[in-house]
């Protein structure tokens, strides 16, 4: 990236967050853009397509912390409306005239002071690593962005773990040249400018400043025969298909992160990781609490009164569960070692929670013997309750 897109892109207007932002707020933002612009879900879409590019460029850079302090820096040095430009193409700080290439000498001559060094000159050799007087480092291989996509699970599946065939459409190295840009039969060739240093340096009277070659872009090599495939850029879009084995117990909201499954480097870089956040969908009997599998079972009431044995289902089959008399509704019943297994082995619980059935309606018989029931059985203890509505009345 080069001085100047820092200088003019807006990273956080791109994933609409303020400067401010925490970085889990950016990671929100950028997860939440990168879901609604993926090309798979805008097939066709070259503005969809771009906004991706423009998101996973901005979280790129502000996801580090050490990238994101340098690139505010330069914002606020020279971005955001620090110099307007005027009809010379200069800026005007504080209102006033104003060209700052009378200062760097951008506009030709130069200022004797900065040795005729143009601006870009100056922002390349303090941002760029370059040291007065040396040559600046060339660039080397760069890794590659992370990948991030997401994938719903059946409950049984992220319980007791799954491999899925996982299908994307991201940017990879292009099979025609095999990254190099070259077309077949031809190689890249070293760069006449910089001689493969991928930066040239001028010395300026008492100072020497460095920048990226700009025959080459920085790479130190040019091609001249480009890819038919990739138009020398190395890199395509493209799906590809993979393997990803989910382990038993994963969570809704989890993220798994496979190394080295994102986009290639550049220049012999190594690739960047894939994050595969997980989302679980909901099971029409069982819930889940940490380890704990939960499940809620209906009994009558003459159940809940009398007890009995309840068969019910588990995530690998059944138990079966004593209801003690007088049981309550909403009385918790504990199967061990019937819930997720960790990954020490051991399991997490089958907790059932009893749920006392209410008859909307009875027969005539049904009634006659609940109301002969309700004769013989003691009231409920509300003497307390019978107090304060008597203090109150």
């Amino acid at each position: 990236m080069s001085s100047k897109d820092w200088i003019e892109k807006d990273f956080y207007a791109v994933l609409g967050v303020d400067k401010a932002a925490s970085a889990d707020d950016i990671k929100k933002a950028y997860r939440k853009v990168a879901r609604e612009s993926h090309p798979d879900h805008n097939p066709g879409d070259p503005k969809a397509e771009e906004r991706f590019k423009a998101a996973s460029e901005a979280y790129n850079v502000l996801s580090d912390s050490g990238r994101r302090r340098e690139y505010d820096e330069m914002r606020s040095l020279f971005g955001s409306g620090a110099f307007r430009r005027n009809a010379r193409g200069g800026g005007q700080p504080g209102g006033m005239p104003f060209d700052v290439s009378d200062m760097f000498g951008g506009g030709g001559g130069g200022d004797r002071r900065f040795g005729g060094a143009g601006f870009q000159d100056l922002f390349s050799s303090i941002f760029s690593g370059g040291q007065a007087g040396g040559q600046a480092a060339p660039r080397g291989p760069a890794r590659g962005r992370d990948v991030e996509t997401e994938v719903a699970l059946d409950f049984g599946d992220a319980v007791r773990g799954v491999t899925l065939p996982l299908t994307l459409r991201a940017p990879g190295v292009c099979d025609t040249c095999h990254g190099n840009g070259a077309k077949p039969g031809t190689q890249p060739q070293t760069c006449p400018v910089c001689h493969g240093a991928g930066v040239t340096t001028r010395n300026q009277g008492s100072f020497s400043f460095s920048e990226p070659c700009r025959n080459c872009q920085g790479v130190g090599t040019v091609v001249e025969e480009k890819c038919p495939e990739c138009h020398g850029s190395g890199g395509v879009t493209k799906t590809r298909t993979m393997n990803v084995r989910f382990p038993a117990g994963v969570a809704d909201g989890q993220r798994i992160r496979l190394a080295g499954r994102g986009e290639p480097g550049e220049r012999g870089g190594p690739a960047g990781d894939l994050f595969v956040h997980v989302k679980v969908r909901p099971d029409e009997l069982f819930g889940r609490t940490g380890d704990d599998v939960t499940l809620t079972v209906p009994v009558t009431f003459a159940e809940a009164v009398l007890g009995t044995d309840l068969r019910v289902p588990t995530l690998d089959g059944a138990v079966t569960l004593r209801v003690p008399p007088g049981t309550p509704s909403g009385r918790v019943l504990r199967a061990r070692g019937k819930g997720v297994v960790r990954r020490d082995g051991q399991a997490g619980d089958l907790l059932v929670t009893l749920d006392v059935v209410v008859p909307a309606r009875l027969s005539d018989e049904a009634r006659t013997a609940l109301e002969s029931f309700a004769e013989q059985t003691p009231p409920a203890a509300r003497e307390h309750l019978d107090a304060r509505v008597r203090r109150v009345s």
